[in-house]
């Protein structure tokens, strides 16, 4: 009798999209926060109109960060831990409800809207988060260190389309 390994078991997730962010390229202004959006198209960049001179300028526009993806739920936890996170704050295109953080993995495939997104890994907190008016550089190495591992997910496209405020994520 030969033993095999247990096969992952993929369970049924389901949110919604809380809000939507996107910020176009403003001279002289770095891309925090991002002002709240009723919809985004998902092209295979990224967010359609959405400029992130970091993943443009030093990454070169590295597929793997196209989109910023944030559960609320951490945002809250955050809140809780006393920063006033606001969703848009941290740069995220998405804030997802009813998802918690550690239900994204690399390698995951969602539906969002019309869209089709693959975690690809975490975000890395960057000292662009100490411009927060909260934040500072005072506070920005305490910040940095709080959000490391709880910063948001980055995902590819798989597929383009129209993400709205309250559409379904599933996975796919």
């Amino acid at each position: 009798m030969s033993a095999t390994a247990p096969s992952p078991v993929t369970h049924a997730v389901h949110g919604r999209v809380r809000s939507l962010h996107r910020k176009p390229e403003t001279r002289s202004e770095h891309g925090l926060p991002k002002p709240v959006v009723p919809e985004i198209r998902i092209v295979p960049g990224g967010v359609e109109g959405d400029f992130n001179r970091y993943r443009h300028e030093d990454q070169q526009d590295e597929p793997t960060q196209a989109v910023l993806l944030m559960p609320v739920e951490m945002i809250r936890r955050l809140n809780g831990e006393g920063w006033p996170i606001r969703e848009g704050d941290i740069g995220e295109n998405v804030t997802t409800e009813g998802i918690p953080y550690g239900e994204f993995h690399p390698g995951d495939r969602f539906r969002v809207g019309d869209a089709v997104l693959e975690v690809s890994k975490p975000c890395t907190p960057c000292t662009n988060l100490e411009l927060l008016p909260y934040v500072g550089a005072a506070k920005g190495p305490i910040f940095l260190k709080t959000m490391l591992g709880r910063r948001g997910w980055y995902a590819s496209v798989v597929k383009e389309g129209t993400i709205r405020t309250g559409d379904t994520i599933e996975r796919a």
